[in-house]
């Protein structure tokens, strides 16, 4: 209602369009982000990166954010995401490392929060919300899913002759 959101992605503070509020490349390939939207949580990121606040561009005019943008590229691109991880978290520099699929159920974050749990050995997300009195059922298992697909889709009541071109298509066996 403000007119601060513009439909046109990638213009806007929360969807990469402010440079405060976007992910970075690092020396390393991989990448980290930042998302200080408050005054003081810039402060504070830019005195960890070593930049002047008093030269750094006023975010707050979005003319200024081109220039702003081009410093933390260039800052970031000067260690890799682990030299930042090291440096940023656990301040108040609202930051995280961008991670794989791979990398994010080992990250000491997800893991005291138990985002993740392995059943059979996959891991997958796990369930949520989590409340105590009332915790949610595990997922089930990939292998006891496994089975005839047809008739899986018609226990979920697909039409049979829908289940017929899937299988005339290669999709289902």
């Amino acid at each position: 209602g403000a007119g601060l959101h513009s439909e046109q992605r990638g213009t806007n503070i929360l969807d990469s369009g402010a440079p405060y509020y976007d992910v970075y490349g690092c020396a390393d390939g991989e990448y980290i982000s930042i998302a200080p939207i408050e005054d003081k949580f810039c402060a504070e990121l830019l005195a960890r990166l070593g930049l002047d606040a008093s030269t750094f561009p006023d975010v707050r005019d979005r003319a200024n954010w081109p220039a702003a943008r081009t410093i933390l590229t260039e800052t970031f691109a000067r260690k890799s995401r682990a030299e930042w991880c090291a440096l940023l978290e656990g301040t108040d520099v609202c930051f995280a490392p961008v991670l794989s699929a791979a990398e994010a159920p080992h990250h000491p974050h997800v893991r005291a929060r138990g985002t993740f749990v392995e059943i059979d050995g996959a891991v997958q997300p796990a369930p949520g919300p989590r409340f105590s009195r009332t915790p949610p059922a595990l997922p089930r298992s990939a292998r006891q899913s496994q089975g005839d697909t047809a008739e899986l889709l018609q226990r979920w009541a697909i039409a049979p002759e829908r289940v017929a071109a899937l299988r005339a298509d290669g999709i289902v066996r």
